[in-house]
């Protein structure tokens, strides 16, 4: 044997003993464990995990929202039943409460971002009209607390006595508009008698102790002078007497700027009203017992107060949206009538329709 094929063999050698080193044979030590794709055995003594069970219903992100109101059921009334029922909690919303004298005082406190949210009566919608605010949910259709109310021992018995009397009033408000309507249909104006600012509060006290002839006030304080003034009290007129021509709506409001950033919070907000409003209409001698407790007023004083608004059409057009328009176009007459507002402006200006579409929407579906 030659040097090259003594090489060679000894080459040989070496391949077949790496292969058998590798190799190791093909079949696996019975101890060996599976590959991570091969399933648990069925004889495996814990079960398989159980799928996360879906979530009932939307889940929300939770939201704090400053809302404003006045002291009485029908600004309060929905605001109140809807925290005590939950039903804000119910769309992820806190809800912190402020008490205001008025609709323009609102309105100012949402324009420095004090407040996000407000609940105004009749008169502040000329603001909103103005594009000071924006409104994103109607309350109730009809408001049936604002009254002129005059003392007859101050030689008043009609709204015509009124001329060149003192007459409290406050401006901006419910009660401006209703004391010219008043003036209007006993062929008088503002020029013909004296106007004296006051809150609604205040106007309450100044009649009560002789400081004023006549005021324009709004429910419950009309019952407080109502048992005040005893067979002096006199009403020269109020919301029921003008229905033939006019409408006096309540609604939610809120900043232009605050309706572009939280829009869906304002879509919670007014489904948990929609829901509110429900509960409100079936269960109003609840409602004012839970106002009386929340705003320290005399219980009776709340319960003779619950015919102040039509609790009902709003349950019934919260989805009809011909029909809500169509209220705040009679309402912005009223405002062009008197002078308020020089000329028509189109209500889908400053009323947010998408909202009130996508809460209905949202109330129902969770019916």
């Amino acid at each position: 044997m030659n040097k090259k094929q003594l090489v060679s063999l000894l080459l040989s050698a070496v391949l077949v003993l790496s292969l058998a080193a590798c190799g190791g044979g093909t079949t696996p030590p019975a101890s060996s464990t599976p590959p991570a794709s091969t399933s648990t055995p069925a004889s495996s003594s814990e079960p398989a995990p159980e799928p996360a069970p879906e979530p009932e219903g939307p889940t929300y992100e939770p939201a704090t929202v400053r809302v404003a109101y006045m002291p009485n059921l029908g600004s309060a009334g929905s605001l109140f039943v809807g925290m005590d029922q939950g039903y804000f909690e119910e769309v992820g919303l806190t809800v912190e409460v402020y008490e205001f004298q008025g609709g323009p005082a609102e309105i100012a406190a949402m324009a420095s971002g004090d407040i996000d949210i407000s609940q105004i009566g009749h008169g502040a919608h000329a603001l909103c009209i103005e594009g000071q605010a924006a409104i994103f949910q109607m309350d109730h259709t009809t408001s049936l607390s604002d009254v002129v109310v005059g003392n007859k021992s101050h030689g008043i018995n009609t709204a015509a006595d009124l001329k060149g009397k003192t007459v409290a009033v406050q401006a901006g408000t419910s009660s401006e508009i209703i004391l010219q309507q008043a003036l209007k249909k006993a062929g008088l104006s503002v020029e013909d008698i004296n106007t004296v600012e006051m809150t609604v509060d205040g106007m309450t006290t100044a009649m009560i102790t002789g400081q004023v002839d006549a005021a324009a006030a709004w429910s419950p304080n009309t019952i407080t002078l109502q048992d005040a003034l005893g067979e002096n009290y006199v009403n020269l007129g109020g919301n029921a007497d003008f229905l033939d021509s006019a409408i006096f709506p309540s609604s939610y409001i809120t900043t232009t700027k605050y309706a572009q950033e939280n829009k869906d919070i304002l879509v919670r907000f007014a489904q948990a009203l929609n829901k509110a409003h429900d509960y409100r209409l079936a269960n109003q001698e609840y409602m004012a017992k839970l106002l009386a407790k929340e705003l320290d007023a005399p219980e009776d004083t709340m319960i003779r107060a619950l015919g102040e608004a039509d609790w009902e059409t709003i349950t019934k057009d919260c989805g009809n949206m011909d029909a809500i328009k169509t209220i705040y176009e009679t309402q912005q007459q009223i405002f062009i009538n008197n002078g308020r507002i020089p000329e028509a402006v189109p209500v889908e200006n400053y009323v947010l329709f998408d909202v009130m579409e996508e809460a209905y929407k949202a109330y129902s579906a969770a019916k």
